[in-house]
Formats: structure tokens, sequence, C-alpha cells
């Protein structure tokens, strides 16, 4: 079955399902193959990372590590995995050969933001997904922007990737944190709704978007990873 009908059909099939639901068939679906989870182990990243956990906890677990992240972030993602007993966390880096070809005085984030994003997100990701035949995210509609419209299944080039979380909003997010008591990252307290590298990511204000902090300033709204056509996403396209 094509790809793209392949995620029409679940679509269709899960327009009324929870998240739970969702990732139960997901890591069980003959059709759909092989399926890992990409995790940034970010602001909200623990809502899903505990369900998957009570789910299958050998779910292989793909984090990227820039070697830009801030150090919290490194550590509140040792403190989740261990917490919730995820037994297959890869630590996906980028390769020492590139950057010392590319980057070798970690600035390129200063002259071309997209092709840093590709150095240190993109191109190790595609190679840790070579082995999977689909992956799940945790973007939800409400991060607004081209994710305003975000399916539950969509395809991405040869893969299916699955938004179990698409239609969450932010009082959803809390409320599971609460009832679950889950750890916080520690810089959400700190006004960092949305979390990347250190020198692309700042607080965000009251009333602004919650991905207002990330490349703030810039055009630039996604790091690549998650793409629409193939083309990375820009704010004037992203309304």
């Amino acid at each position: 079955m094509p790809l793209k009908e392949l995620a029409e059909r679940r679509n269709i099939l899960h327009r009324k399902s929870g998240a739970e639901t969702i990732l139960k068939h997901v890591l069980d679906d003959v059709q759909i193959g092989r399926v890992a989870m990409v995790s940034s182990f970010g602001a909200e990243s623990v809502v899903l990372l505990h369900m998957v956990s009570q789910i299958a906890p050998d779910t292989p677990i793909l984090f990227l590590d820039t070697e830009m992240l801030f150090p919290e972030t490194l550590t509140y993602q040792r403190e989740v995995a261990y917490i919730l007993g995820l037994t297959d966390v890869r630590v996906i880096r980028p390769s020492r050969a590139k950057l010392l070809e590319s980057d070798v005085d970690s600035i390129l984030h200063t002259i071309d933001p997209d092709a840093c994003c590709s150095l240190r997100k993109t191109q190790p990701l595609e190679e840790a997904l070579a082995e999977f035949d689909g992956w799940i995210t945790g973007r939800k509609r409400a991060h607004g922007g081209a994710r305003a419209q975000l399916p539950l299944y969509e395809k991405q080039d040869r893969k299916i990737k699955v938004n179990p979380l698409a239609s969450w909003d932010t009082a959803q997010i809390a409320n599971y944190l609460d009832k679950h008591d889950l750890p916080r990252h520690p810089l959400v307290a700190r006004g960092f709704t949305s979390i990347g590298c250190t020198p692309c990511t700042t607080k965000v204000a009251a009333g602004e978007d919650p991905r207002a902090g990330r490349w703030r300033g810039m055009e630039k709204s996604e790091c690549g990873i998650h793409i629409v056509d193939g083309k990375v996403i820009r704010r004037e396209n992203a309304a």
C-alpha cells in the first residue's frame, strides 16, 4: 500500500482515538513496520515519553545531542530515561568528521542556521532512522504556524510519521504532568516554553507564541527535521 494512502487510512481509523490508543497501535502496526520515537527531552516531551514507557519501555528513543544543547537538557534526558525505565534511549550526535569540515569553530549557526541544523540534526537523524519504517513525534497543532493543521499520521519521504498528541493543548499537557507527577524540564520555570540549542533559544514572554523563542529574529521556525514538501518551514509561510 502506498504510504500516503496508509497515512490517510490511519487518520480515518484513529480520528476519535486517544493518544495512548494511537501509540499502542503504531508500535504494533505491521503495515507501518518498525517504529522509533524521536524526542528532544524538551519542555513537553515527558508526556509522550511516559506514555511510551507504560506501553513498551523498550521502544527505541532517538535523542539528538547537537553538542549545543543546554546542560540542563542533557541532565534532564538522563534523569527522565532512568525514572521512566526507558531501556533503549539512543543518543545521536553529529559526525565528528563533518563538524571538523564544516563547523570547526562552532559558529555556523551565526552564518547559516539552516546549514547548522542540517549538520547537527537533520543528517544525523536521517542516518539513525535508516533502520526504521516510521517514527513518532510530540508535535501539536497548538504550537501554531505550520503545525496548525497537523494530522495524526503523515507521510514524510519514505516513512510514516505519527503525531499522537496532535490535538492536545497546553491545559491537557499540564493536567497529564500533574496527574502522573512527572518531572518538568528545569528551564520551563525560567521562561523557556520551547527548548532547543543554546545559541538559538530564548525565553518567551507572556502572551507570545510558545515557539517564539526559537530562532528569534529569524525567518526560520523549524530545524528541518519536520518539513513540508521537502522544505524547511519559514515564518512567512507558516501562518
